[in-house]
């Protein structure tokens, strides 16, 4: 596997020795300390970004400042208090992810690599709030194109995935195995064209989601 570059964004020390062990898991970590660093960063054509919430002096997360900020980068933002709402924040701003600072680093690897191929990266309860904010401002309708190419079982299972029920949700409502939800949901995002739970809630809602920028 090829090495690829990331710039991680800290002035923690403690912090930059735990993101520095990315480079165990085939990253080269670059090291950066303030937001005039990410211009540097894409003027060497580089895009991935881990981001400390912490750093001193950031703007607002709803400050218009973070569209020039973020501008073709695809940037992590981490934090040692992960928060729904401002995780939310992040992602209205322009971020491709939102995680615990101090995740392990094969977990981080992960999140680094979803974001590099172009996918958003969040967690579990804020994916689900996400989900259901959007099922409240836009129902889906029921007899949208998208159903057409599911089976009913395949169907029930993406339209309770679609407003942020968890697989053991959705189990216990259609009187399956959580294994069984697993694999609906695998051949519905194969049917559907997409990659995760937030690009289905999408299709589901009759959203086209915008393709991401290219590196």
């Amino acid at each position: 596997m090829n090495a690829s570059a990331v710039l991680l964004l800290t002035h923690d020390q403690a912090l930059w020795n735990h993101w520095r062990g990315l480079g165990d898991h085939h990253w080269l970590p670059a090291r950066g300390q303030s937001l005039t660093d990410l211009q540097r960063w894409r003027d060497q054509d580089r895009s991935l970004v881990l981001m400390d919430a912490e750093l001193p002096g950031l703007p607002d997360w709803t400050d218009p400042v973070w569209a020039e900020n973020f501008a073709k980068l695809r940037v992590v933002v981490g934090t040692m208090r992960p928060d729904d709402t401002e995780g939310k924040r992040v992602l209205a701003a322009g971020g491709y992810g939102y995680v615990h600072a101090y995740s392990p680093t094969s977990a981080l690897h992960t999140v680094l690599q979803t974001v590099s191929a172009g996918s958003v990266w969040m967690g579990s309860t804020l994916l689900a709030r996400l989900l259901r904010d959007l099922d409240r401002r836009l129902p889906a309708k029921p007899e949208d194109d998208w159903a057409l190419k599911l089976t009913q079982r395949e169907k029930a299972v993406a339209q309770r995935a679609a407003i942020g029920h968890s697989n053991q949700a959705i189990a216990e409502a259609l009187g399956i195995t959580e294994r069984t939800v697993r694999a609906h949901l695998s051949a519905a995002f194969d049917k559907l064209g997409v990659s995760d739970r937030l690009m289905l809630a999408l299709k589901v809602h009759g959203i086209k989601a915008a393709t991401p920028a290219q590196s």
